[in-house]
């Protein structure tokens, strides 16, 4: 009920689910998030249905949104989809969901959205019941599945243009300072990036298993930050873009784990339905985008203290034992590089002299600080001549592994 009296200022303790590798910290009481509100078997539930058509070029031709009844008839996971989908047996709910996400696709090329779908480092649980990291894909289904919740935040940003009031999710244009910046680390590794073309385009056309490439997209990962929530009531916001996704859009597929959605469902359900908007909407529109950067970066620092914490503890015991490692930047100025390991994918600093961005060689763990989760590697390979060296020892604090989510 949070913001539902215009008189009380929004001060919500978190905007959005937290997770853990053990246990998630929901957004709203447990009553509602795994009970009333919970898409359980075979239970009718309350729901938001958003019904798109689209063209053969994939673009939306129709769109309403409404309240609805639905029951749940199976539970989907994106392994067990991909795998119904290589036997060629997906459910009946989902069997155009490949066509449709490949539609969509392309009309991602022509609005030169930013993908840079990377593999996320996930903390698992072992078949020893010992937790450890490990580097999830994102699988053909997944993106397919993507493009149906930003098709949908699409279509909800332009009924909030229209109807000159909502949330928008906004990222502003790379600048020019940022290309130039990230065309010079295309130069250094040797990626050929056309005059003219797109950053977007560039990227949706490399293969991030190339360790050059990792490192290019570890650098791409900067034209991605900065984005917030930019609310109006009136005129349309003076920057209203999502550069990312390559349009005006909204967060409004996930209102049982962030609390933006909510609002943003329910001005279009109003806007849609040519009824007033509720007040405890409109009063809650400016106050949500400190609400919901705060809740980001909590939802960050957890995030990299989990990490954190399982890095260590794979670590602690391996002191002395040499790692796969790939360079992903290095910082001259600084003398300090950050590299990735193989196995357990984490990412750590090390020192930078002799290095090149993209290198591939071996790194030697030389201590583990577990109070503040940081380590030390060195090279052992001279990425130079090819020898081993012991320089380039340095003090390195584990940070999640590249994500492009």
């Amino acid at each position: 009920d949070l913001g539902q009296h215009s008189d009380r200022r929004m001060q919500p303790t978190r905007g959005q689910t937290f997770y853990c590798p053990d246990l998630a910290t929901p957004l709203h009481p447990a009553e509602l998030s795994a009970g009333a509100a919970s898409r359980l078997p075979d239970q009718r539930r309350p729901a938001v249905l958003w019904t798109i058509d689209i063209g053969a070029d994939g673009e939306p031709t129709s769109v309403s949104v409404g309240r609805a009844l639905v029951r749940s008839v199976a539970r989907l996971d994106y392994p067990g989809v991909q795998a119904d989908l290589a036997a060629g047996r997906l459910h009946p709910s989902i069997a155009v969901l490949p066509e449709i996400g490949a539609l969509r696709q392309q009309a991602a090329r022509r609005r030169h959205s930013i993908a840079l779908d990377l593999p996320d480092a996930e903390v698992v649980e072992g078949p020893d019941q010992m937790w450890t990291l490990r580097l999830r894909p994102i699988s053909s289904i997944e993106k397919d599945n993507a493009e149906i919740s930003l098709l949908t935040g699409i279509c909800a940003a332009r009924i909030m243009l229209d109807g000159k009031v909502g949330l928008l999710r906004t990222l502003p244009r790379p600048d020019q300072q940022q290309i130039g910046q990230l065309r010079r680390s295309a130069r250094l590794l040797g990626i050929d990036w056309p005059d003219g073309q797109e950053p977007g385009d560039l990227i949706a056309g490399l293969d991030a298993a190339d360790p050059k490439v990792a490192a290019f997209l570890d650098d791409a990962v900067h034209l991605l930050r900065g984005a917030g929530y930019t609310p109006f009531n009136g005129a349309p916001p003076e920057q209203p873009f999502h550069a990312g996704v390559g349009s005006t859009y909204a967060h409004v597929t996930a209102p049982l784990r962030r609390l933006a959605d909510r609002y943003a469902t329910e001005v279009c359900l109003s806007l849609t339905a040519g009824s007033a908007i509720p007040a405890w909407v409109l009063g809650a529109l400016d106050e949500l985008p400190a609400a919901m950067a705060t809740s980001d970066r909590r939802a960050g620092d957890l995030d990299r203290a989990c990490r954190g914490a399982v890095s260590v503890f794979l670590l602690s015991d391996r002191v002395g034992e040499t790692f796969a490692a790939t360079v992903l930047q290095v910082d001259l100025a600084r003398d300090r590089a950050t590299v990735l390991l193989s196995e357990p994918p984490v990412r750590a600093r090390c020192a930078g002299q002799g290095l090149t961005e993209g290198w591939v060689g071996t790194v030697r763990l030389v201590s583990v600080d577990a109070a503040s989760s940081s380590f030390v590697v060195a090279p052992v390979d001279d990425p130079v001549d090819g020898h081993d060296s012991a320089a380039g020892a340095a003090t390195a604090t584990t940070v999640p592994a590249p994500n492009g989510g």
